[in-house]
């Protein structure tokens, strides 16, 4: 039997950032396609260029380093949009273009304001323009799961006649049951035939966009957009671990198809992900969840000491998770070690950032007797998340004695390279820290959300701290991101790093500087 390749478009670079609390910036980015071109996507969606200038660099940059996958850009059938995709993805061995308008009568006559045949219209122009800048052009019927799939057939003939060589048809607000999604995938593969690549997009609103994707599979798409941990929007994108693994363990089902993915890629993809985001998959997670291989049952562990395949469908090595390599470095660990170490979890460094990772290494294995892959991992993504010319925690010392009044003293190191000292009290430590801060910075946050973990295992382990803060109250709360042994101060680079991301977001710390270097 002649297999069919199942394409495997990952989207959590544009769709996954969508996940509250996932913003990432363009060097996250930037080691994320790395690891998806590591792991075997065939095609990464780097963003949506046209949203912000942020979004197009990081495209921009992706389509530079990446060699094998094809790298997309996101764009809405408008002018504009198409032309911004085409120039952020122009330096790309492999480009895309994915546009895309809404198909569903609701969507049609509340949202876009026009006529079925004034989208079929639009959609076709759309997709013109996309193919005279590159010949691979993708093209989603939003909402394809509340269409009308008679509609859906007349607008995939004009977009195919136009040059659109995948159509995907989207359940955008995730309603669909697998039945449904296997009725409308097989109709629209029987009428579509070769003509072009049926792909589908589903969100996990109700929990289904995995046994969606695989309904669809089964039915004749070919294409299969999802996210590592299934990140996204509201309820989350169909999971790619889930996908290729359910495809892997359950052959005897698909037997018809493959994939291309490296699956002892899957965890250290999943673990860089989470490191970077600060969203951990849920202990229970299917595949990459910490618990994924967790026996605590007296009986389960009987049976999997005498044959592991008594209860695991598959080993955790198949998918890259060793648990006997996982205590790795120390502190008499050389350079070459460690960059070894690096490579290992996916991370490619310059030679500058490189010396920068092994200085902050031998500063951690002087305080931690073990370093593990997740303490290596939480390092590196820390230090991706600061930005130029920022605020800077130079020292905290905490007073809060027996009965007293919780007090913080806190330096700070300016954009223009000032040192300030400032000390203030608050209702709990937190709160002092977090005011004092505000103080010396002159920019107020009010606190949304406060996460603290331990990265790692032992009394020395590492605190990672998430905090989200809003500093301005018509704008949504920004992430901030802490790591330290010492939780308190974890807390206060958790803060700063949430008022630099806000700063840099708003173009302030760039401005302030020039301000300062500039008065005579």
């Amino acid at each position: 039997m002649n297999k069919e390749q199942i394409i495997i478009f990952d989207t959590t670079l544009r769709d996954g950032e969508q996940s509250p609390g996932a913003s990432m910036n363009t060097k996250e980015k930037i080691q994320i396609a790395l690891q998806l071109e590591r792991l075997g996507v065939d095609v990464i969606e780097a963003g949506f260029a046209a949203a912000s200038g942020g979004d197009f660099e990081a495209i921009n940059q992706i389509a530079q380093v990446v060699k094998n996958s094809t790298v997309c850009s996101l764009a809405r059938a408008l002018e504009h949009d198409i032309t911004e995709a085409a120039r952020a993805i122009e330096n790309a061995p492999k480009k895309r273009i994915h546009t895309f308008i809404a198909t569903s009568p609701i969507h049609m006559e509340y949202k876009l304001k026009m006529t079925p045949s004034q989208v079929i219209k639009k959609a076709v122009e759309a997709v013109e323009l996309a193919k005279s800048f590159v010949d691979d052009v993708e093209f989603s019927c939003e909402d394809a799961g509340r269409s009308d799939i008679e509609f859906l057939k007349e607008i995939s003939d004009a977009v195919i006649e136009a040059g659109a060589k995948t159509i995907n048809l989207p359940d955008t607000v995730g309603i669909r049951m697998p039945s449904e999604i296997a009725d409308m995938i097989s109709q629209m593969y029987k009428y579509i035939g070769n003509r072009a690549i049926i792909s589908v997009h589903n969100h996990n609103d109700l929990g289904l966009a995995v046994a969606n994707s695989l309904e669809a599979i089964k039915n004749g798409a070919r294409q299969v957009e999802c996210t590592i941990n299934g990140l996204g929007e509201r309820a989350g994108n169909a999971a790619l671990e889930e996908i290729v693994m359910a495809l892997k363990v359950r052959e005897d089902m698909f037997s018809n198809v493959y994939t291309n993915i490296n699956t002892k890629e899957i965890y250290p993809s999943s673990r860089m992900v989470a490191s970077i985001t600060g969203i951990e998959p849920q202990p229970n997670k299917a595949i990459v969840g910490k618990n994924a291989f967790a026996h605590e049952s007296g009986i389960h562990q009987d049976g999997v000491l005498k044959h592991k395949q008594t209860y695991e469908i598959f080993s955790p090595e198949e998918i890259g998770l060793n648990k006997e390599d996982t205590l790795v470095l120390g502190k008499h660990s050389g350079r070459a070690a460690f960059k070894d170490k690096l490579e290992k979890l996916g991370f490619k460094l310059e030679s500058n950032e490189l010396n920068q990772a092994f200085e902050r290494f031998k500063e951690l294995a002087d305080k931690k007797k073990d370093i593990y892959d997740d303490d290596i991992r939480a390092l590196i993504t820390s230090n991706m998340a600061k930005v130029d010319k920022a605020y800077e925690l130079v020292a905290l010392q905490l007073m809060d004695s027996t009965g007293g009044v919780p007090s913080a003293a806190v330096t700070i190191k300016m954009p223009d390279g000032a040192e300030l000292t400032d000390a203030g009290i608050g209702d709990g430590t937190i709160d002092a820290v977090f005011k004092t801060i505000d103080r010396i910075t002159g920019h107020k946050g009010v606190l949304k959300d406060y996460k603290v973990k331990s990265v790692s295992q032992g009394k020395d382990a590492l605190a990672s701290v998430n905090v989200q803060v809003a500093f301005n109250k018509d704008e949504p709360a920004v992430i901030g991101n802490g790591l330290s042994i010492d939780t308190m101060l974890a807390s206060a680079r958790a803060y700063l790093g949430a008022l630099n991301s806000y700063l840099s977001m708003k173009g302030m710390l760039k401005k302030r500087h020039s301000q300062s270097g500039d008065s005579i």
